[in-house]
């Protein structure tokens, strides 16, 4: 994101109400659907753009456009203002925005840790080897208030080191973040793949925390933490039910495919430029990340219940509102039931 959620509420309010008068139905059962994706080119978004590659939208029958936005926060406003019907991102986004007064809700979970890594610098490698060593350092996260920024506090928290001891730095994702690192404005970070691939092949960063596994999850947050998400609002869930199935059918394809086929298989069919001129590292990053992944698009209960114990230590949002957060509303597995058993 680009500025705090917090700040950015009534922005949000703002551009909710300038949609009001707008017709429900649109992008409904015969429009087009616009959804946002959080950085399309990231791996931990690859079952979007997969699915319209493999044209398994178009099989549904839905006419989809993905358009890309790295800041969050702007995601969330054009989902509330109408102007998207859905959002590829992070699942804490639906928590956050509840306590807002905004129901929204992930219909479709494609996984349930984070695809992220903390990268230190190799120059910095021997002295930063754990978030017991971040203070008085400089960490790199996407921007104030994202879903990186949040784990990054969690991460020093977890050690003992509160935010005033490190000092958080706005470095985006890909070429901004290896910029960060190698101009020295960040000594560690958190990115994902394929910038990850890239900082490894060229020997610029360590990997010191690795939450593309399960057990790296676990071990650096202490339980999952669903993350890559397909989220709405809940009333057009409600309006558009058929229109909802035939989007969740069409990403569990996609996660399925993820499932069955080889990282240079996925690699092949996505667009050339997704690889940034390098395809044997773009399949490297595929291949490091594909294990992120679910197969049947359904939300791990105990997974939720830790994003909100993170948030909750982390979102100025969600701070002493904890009790308050109704979780069952910020997801569902109505429609991924409805896709059918796994050959």
């Amino acid at each position: 994101m680009s500025i705090r959620r917090s700040a950015l509420f009534a922005l949000v309010l703002l551009a909710a109400s300038a949609a009001g008068c707008r017709d429900s139905r649109r992008g409904g059962d015969k429009g087009p659907l616009t959804i946002i994706v959080g950085g399309i080119d990231k791996v931990i978004y690859l079952p979007a753009k997969l699915s319209e590659q493999l044209g398994y939208f178009k099989e549904e029958g839905l006419e989809v456009r993905l358009l890309s936005e790295q800041a969050g926060a702007t995601a969330e406003i054009s989902l509330i203002a109408g102007d998207a019907q859905g959002v590829v991102g992070f699942y804490d986004h639906t928590i956050d925005l509840q306590t807002k007064g905004k129901c929204i809700t992930s219909v479709v979970q494609m996984a349930n840790i984070p695809g992220e890594v903390e990268v230190v610098s190799t120059a910095k490698a021997e002295t930063i080897k754990s978030p017991a060593d971040f203070k008085g350092k400089k960490l790199g996260f996407t921007s104030p208030g994202s879903s990186t920024d949040f784990l990054t506090q969690y991460l020093a928290l977890r050690h003992g080191i509160p935010t005033s001891q490190y000092t958080g730095v706005k470095a985006g994702a890909g070429s901004t973040f290896i910029a960060a690192l190698d101009q020295g404005s960040i000594d560690a970070g958190m990115t994902t793949d394929p910038t990850v691939a890239q900082l490894l092949s060229t020997g610029k960063a360590k990997v010191m925390l690795d939450m593309r596994t399960e057990d790296g999850t676990k071990a650096a947050l202490g339980g999952l933490y669903p993350a890559s998400a397909l989220y709405m609002n809940c009333d057009y869930v409600a309006l558009h039910k058929p229109v909802v199935q035939k989007l969740v059918n069409a990403l569990v394809k996609g996660l399925r495919f993820i499932r069955d086929h080889a990282a240079e298989d996925i690699a092949a069919k996505m667009p050339a430029d997704f690889g940034g001129g390098n395809p044997a590292i773009y399949v490297k990053a595929i291949h490091d990340s594909k294990s992120m992944f679910n197969a049947d698009g359904r939300m791990s209960k105990e997974g939720a219940q830790n994003v909100l114990e993170v948030l909750s230590h982390c979102s100025p949002s969600v701070k002493g509102k904890r009790n308050y957060i109704d979780l069952a509303k910020t997801y569902t597995t109505e429609f991924v039931d409805k896709v059918g058993v796994t050959p």
